[in-house]
């Protein structure tokens, strides 16, 4: 496993007195205690610079290391700088200027990178310390090279940033006030015979129908979706396009355009494969002939036995 110690130098470093708590001046003009939020990005104030790199103000966390290499060039005591902030191998706060690949609240679908048997497994988050999934946190499942789709949160009894496998418990079960044709993120979940089951937003769950895709997808695969409906039980279907007629409107105009550069002539017909259209025009085939329909009908294309062609204007 990687879990490797980040500025050794600063070990026994204890808070500064007196800097607990930050005086932030709120948009009302009135002050408020704020300090560093533990698996979040940060802005905080540099208070000083010592061998091991630069100490910020975390507010209530007291100071927090910011190690040597990730001090940008033009920092500097008096300044602020955007930071992640999480806990090292020895479980003190450090702070990093690297982004990791999902943050406190996250989901997303990470690389085993080994396992302990009596702790759990390491995954490869993007930071020089693996995030720990707790053994308590999967029943199965979990290979060592592969991904695992999870979770990541702060643990309420170690404030430690851990993940965890068991999705259910942190997905939004309430309703949800999306609307018809809404853009969404989506992260595919599971597959079923009728189609695949998606995180949207990394809040709710939504279900997209295999019927309407253009080819299969992968579990973990992030994509851009639309809301096509929430049933009255909140259950929400989903799209790779958008739905109702708005969405027409601008799947024309991108049709058009294609044949304005092709010279007026496109090859993709009612017997082209959706995977063809799709990486053509980024579209399904089910919007591309909806689209298509809409221009017949305005009388600005033709549809020919082998593709679609610009009707010439005068």
């Amino acid at each position: 496993m990687r879990r490797r110690a980040v500025g050794r130098a600063a070990r026994g470093i204890k808070p500064a007195a007196g800097r607990n708590i930050l005086p932030m001046r709120g948009g009302d003009g009135q002050s408020a205690q704020s300090m560093a939020i533990l698996g979040k990005r940060n802005t905080l104030p540099i208070i000083r610079q010592a061998p091991p790199g630069y100490y910020l103000d975390g507010g209530a966390h007291g100071e927090i290391l910011l190690p040597g290499r990730y001090v940008p060039p033009d920092a500097m005591p008096g300044g602020t700088i955007d930071v992640f902030v999480y806990r090292d191998s020895e479980d003190r706060l450090v702070a990093t200027t690297e982004t990791p690949l999902a943050m406190v609240g996250d989901f997303a679908f990470l690389r085993v990178v080994s396992q302990t048997p009596s702790i759990g497994a390491f995954l490869d988050w993007g930071l020089e310390k693996d995030l720990l999934l707790p053994r308590r946190e999967y029943a199965g499942g979990i290979r060592t090279g592969e991904r695992a789709l999870v979770h990541v949160m702060l643990d309420e009894k170690s404030d430690r940033i851990v993940a965890t496998a068991r999705l259910n418990r942190h997905l939004n079960l309430t309703p949800p006030d999306y609307t018809a044709g809404q853009a969404v993120k989506l992260i595919v979940e599971s597959e079923t015979p009728l189609g695949y089951k998606a995180i949207v937003n990394s809040a709710h769950t939504g279900f997209l129908y295999r019927a309407e895709l253009s080819g299969p997808l992968a579990i973990g695969q992030s994509l851009d979706g639309f809301v096509r409906t929430v049933r009255s039980d909140g259950k929400i279907d989903l799209g790779l396009d958008p739905a109702g007629h708005r969405r027409l409107a601008p799947l024309s105009a991108q049709i058009l355009a294609a044949l304005k550069t092709a010279g007026g002539h496109l090859p993709y017909h009612d017997g082209s494969s959706p995977e063809e259209i799709r990486a053509a025009l980024g579209m399904s085939k089910k919007a591309f002939k909806q689209a298509i329909g809409v221009l017949f009908r305005e009388r600005r294309i033709v549809i020919e036995p082998g593709g679609i062609r610009l009707v010439k204007s005068g």
